[in-house]
This record gives structure tokens, sequence and C-alpha cells, in this order.
């Protein structure tokens, strides 16, 4: 089989900094050859973005590109694809290694590096860089990013713990770096948050597997579609060194005001909740629940497959289909709750007490659809903001 002669990209992720550096200099030492490229954002304030190049002995060069749109991360994107592009075309470089900046997630930048295929470019991986110790902290921080100094931009609402939450799901490798007061609560917490992960060591004795991952490949929609609410790989079950992760899936809609009434208990029982759910008085609408840091976002990510004509179906990716077909019943189709929250210390009984009580009585529930329609509007201020 012939070699792909595109220039081979692997991006490096995480808010944990000094993890990520460290991650990075490993795959430099273990790839000769290799490159990496570094979009410091701090002096976005100023207008902006400093470019740092640099190899397995030191710093090559630097630069700096304008903000564009007031936004840090659309000067990256700007500014990276050509960087990429004369690396390729010098044929010197044999692995380009993009070091993401603190609050950058790497979905973004993965979908624009492999946009350009026809460029010389072929994205072969996504590490996300990890001190154990560190997770919990940042995945319980509520801050703002832009109070922490991290925004991206002057109009970033995200938080520290949504963001790194993201990060940590995202990428299918993460490299751990050893830090002595990590415990076995921080790697059971890891492990229940993304189970599909390959962890692999960030030291001197994981440089082959480093640079193993750095090659292996990776596919932009798969990764897409693994986080989308209608079909992302959500945890399973589990309870390990005082870590949960309670899986809670009902067939009932939720009685939209007193889900909104609990949203906050709800939100602040785990360190980290995800997926989807439906309102009785939206019983067409996909809705997505994303919590990191007592911070919960609900969003409507479009229409349940079981509201749609059976001809929309050719138009819906494979993947939904098929997770809505394993999960089909025969009165609500793909409409259901399914939503795993995980911590250490989870109240599972107190919390499953909760959520049932937040879903339709049997009287409500046999009212029916109709009747649905009449129950309070609770969530229209965040799902139809003015």
């Amino acid at each position: 089989m012939a070699q792909d002669p595109r220039l081979p990209v692997v991006i490096v992720a995480g808010l944990h900094a000094d993890a990520r550096r460290q991650v990075v200099d490993l795959l430099l030492r273990s790839v000769p050859g290799s490159v990496a490229l570094h979009h410091d954002l701090t002096g976005a304030g100023g207008g902006t973005v400093r470019r740092l190049i640099r190899d397995a002995s030191g710093h090559l060069s630097d630069g700096e590109t304008p903000l564009v749109n007031d936004c840090a991360c659309c000067a990256l994107r700007e500014d990276l694809v050509p960087e990429l592009e004369r690396l390729a075309g010098s044929g010197s470089t044999r692995l380009a290694v993009v070091e993401l900046w603190d609050s950058v997630e790497p979905k973004g930048m993965a979908e624009v590096v492999a946009a350009h295929g026809d460029a010389g470019l072929v994205l072969t991986g996504v590490i996300t860089a990890v001190d154990p110790a560190l997770v919990l902290p940042y995945l319980a921080n509520g801050d703002d990013l832009a109070e922490a100094g991290l925004g991206a931009a002057p109009t970033d609402q995200r938080t520290v713990g949504d963001t790194w939450a993201r990060q940590l799901e995202y990428a299918p490798v993460l490299a751990l770096v050893d830090n002595e007061e990590a415990d076995s609560e921080d790697r059971a917490l890891l492990r229940q948050l993304h189970p599909t992960a390959r962890q692999v060591a960030a030291h001197s004795g994981g440089l082959a597997e480093l640079a193993e991952v750095a090659f292996a490949g990776f596919d932009v929609e798969t990764a897409a579609a693994a986080q989308h609410p209608a079909c992302a790989l959500l945890p399973q079950d589990a309870d390990e060194a005082g870590v949960t992760t309670l899986v809670w899936r009902r067939r009932r809609p939720f009685h939209p005001g007193r889900l909104y009434e609990a949203l906050e208990d709800l939100c602040c029982a785990a360190a980290r909740s995800r997926g989807r759910f439906w309102l009785a008085d939206r019983p067409d609408t996909l809705l997505a629940w994303d919590a990191a840091g007592g911070a919960l976002c609900v969003e409507n990510v479009g229409p349940w497959l079981a509201s749609l004509p059976d001809a929309a179906w050719e138009m819906i990716p494979p993947m939904r289909q098929a997770a809505a077909s394993l999960d089909w019943h025969p009165e609500h189709g793909d409409c259901c709750q399914h939503l795993v929250f995980t911590s250490p210390g989870l109240e599972r009984e107190g919390l499953e007490q909760l959520l049932e009580s937040c879903l339709l009585t049997d009287a409500e529930y046999a009212a029916g659809r109709e009747a649905w329609q009449h129950l309070p509007a609770a969530f229209d201020a965040l799902l139809d903001p003015a």
C-alpha cells in the first residue's frame, strides 16, 4: 500500500497547561523530524495572537497574527492552516504537533485540519493531556473562562468546568502525566468520565506508545457523532473507589414545571452529567442536557426521529439511525430520558427519587398529548430566549 504523502497532524489539547506542554515535549522527542505549533492567546486582549514554533532542539520561530472579528480562536483558525501547509511543503517535517492553547477545544480545530486534506494535511490523532489530580477541581470549577483569564473572545461565556469536560470527552486518547497527589478516586473518576478512551503514560517510558497514538488516525465525523446527544456514547453504570456513575433511563416524559424547579439540585448533584431528555409540553423535541461545575446547558437539538415521516429517515446519519433503532419503543419510538451522572460521593438513591418525582404522574400521563400542551411552559426562557 502506498504511503500517504500528506503531512500527519496530531492535536494536543487540555486546560492542564503543564501537562499539555509535557506531552508535546515527549512527542517531539519520540518522533524525529516533528515540529510543534502553538498559538498563545494570552495577548488577545491587545488585539494579537502570538505564534510559536519549536522542535525537540528548542525554539524555531515566532510571529503575531491579528484577531479576526475580535475572536482569538478565529485568528488561530486563519493562521494555523497556512503554517501547516508551509510545513507540509517543506518536505522535512515528519509530524506536525498542534498544541492548542488552554481553553481552545479540540473539536473545532480537528474539523478545520480535516477539511484541508487537499492541502497536503491529514489529521492522525487528537490527544487531551491530563493531570489526574486536577480532573475533579477543574470539572467542579464553575467560573467563567473570562474571569479566569482564559476567554477566547470578549463574548466567551463558557465555564472552566464545561470546557474541560468537552476537552476530556472528545479525544480518543488521554495522555496522563505523573502526579504523586493523584489517588485511586481521581483515576476512577477519569475512567468513568471517558471509559472508551485509551490512556497512555506521559513520561519517558511511554514514548513509543505516544508516537503510536499520534499516527493512529482520526475521523471527525465519527468523533462528532459520538458526542451528539441523540447517539452519544455515554458511560455505563459504575461504582469504584468512591466514584459512582448513575445511568437513569425512563420512557415517560418530564413534567416541565417540576423538572424546572429541580434543575438547581439536579445540576449540583454530580460533578458531571449529560444526556438527552424529553418534556411533555414539547414531545417532538429532543433536548440535550450538559452540566459541569454547577452550570447547566439545556439545548434543543432537533426532532426525535419518532416525529419524522419515514421518508425523512433517508437524510438521517447512519449512526443516529442505528442508535434510535436499538432503543425503539413501540409507543414512543426513540423518545426517552437518558441521563448519566458521574461524581465522587454521588447519592444515588436521593438522585433517583428526585428524577422520578419530575416525571408525569399516572394521571398526567394518561391525559395524553393534547393535555400535555397545557402544562406550564417552564423551559421557554431557556429554549426560546427573546
